[in-house]
């Protein structure tokens, strides 16, 4: 099956694993989707990720972030930027999420950083 939006299946997978209490979570593998969750892994959302098959299709392996009491790391996950609406933004129009408690995820032409 083939999946329109790769990036919100990822956060989709992640959500629901934490709901579901995971320890991790496999999703098929893409650049995109690395460095997202390099992105995550410094700021302490997850713990660890590592690309399991190297085949044309590999699979992702991302190991979830939880604190002593069980709760996940990842409150609140949401894609702004869609395949159906694209949202552009200049460098000075972007916004802290959270009021500088979570972060952006932002796709420029200089890859995949975090809006800080």
């Amino acid at each position: 099956m083939s999946n329109m939006d790769p990036v919100s299946d990822l956060l989709t997978r992640i959500r629901n694993a934490h709901l579901a209490k995971h320890d991790r979570v496999d999703v098929p593998t893409s650049k995109l989707k690395a460095e997202i969750c390099r992105i995550l892994m410094e700021q302490g959302f997850i713990r660890n990720f590592k690309l399991l098959d190297r085949e044309p299709q590999g699979t992702l392996r991302i190991f979830l972030e939880y604190d002593d009491s069980g709760t996940p790391a990842i409150t609140h996950l949401k894609r702004v930027s869609k395949p159906g609406r694209r949202v552009y933004r200049g460098a000075d129009q972007i916004r802290p999420v959270l009021n500088g408690r979570g972060i952006g995820v932002v796709s420029t032409n200089l890859g995949v950083l975090s809006d800080s």
